[in-house]
């Protein structure tokens, strides 16, 4: 702030100031609220994606488990040929389970924290800029 500035504001009522002050920080806290939704919002998504694929893992693991428990029963019931039959969708079904699991883990980790990290920084950034300014107008 240069020095009129600064000799404008020394003459300005105190309560003009504390009323500026207060309508600034007013749209500050606003504009820091609107950013952190719109932050939570994309990790919502993201983590939203990961918990799908946990839900279709969810479903191919019960397809497996359904195919191998109809390989137990085939296998206890007749011949090789069909129990080896069962056997084989029960391992593709058990395959395509991991793979989802793996990737909806790593869709989960990719969300990161629930914390609107850029609204965390511009907070800082502010509450660094008010502090800067309080001390200027001591001066």
């Amino acid at each position: 702030m240069t020095a009129p500035e600064n000799n404008e504001l020394r003459d300005r009522p105190t309560g003009d100031l504390l009323k500026q002050l207060s309508d600034q920080t007013t749209t500050l806290v606003q504009q820091e609220i609107e950013l952190a939704k719109a932050e939570l919002g994309e990790k919502g998504k993201t983590a939203g994606l990961g918990a799908g694929l946990f839900g279709g893992a969810g479903v191919f693991g019960l397809g497996a488990f359904a195919a191998l428990t109809a390989c137990i029963i085939a296998a206890l019931d007749s011949a090789m040929p069909l129990w080896l039959a069962a056997l084989i969708p029960a391992v593709v079904y058990a395959a395509v389970a991991g793979v989802l699991a793996l990737r909806g883990r790593d869709k989960v980790r990719e969300a990161g924290p629930p914390v609107p990290e850029q609204t965390t920084e511009s907070v800082k950034e502010d509450m660094q800029w008010a502090k800067t300014r309080v001390k200027s107008g001591r001066t």
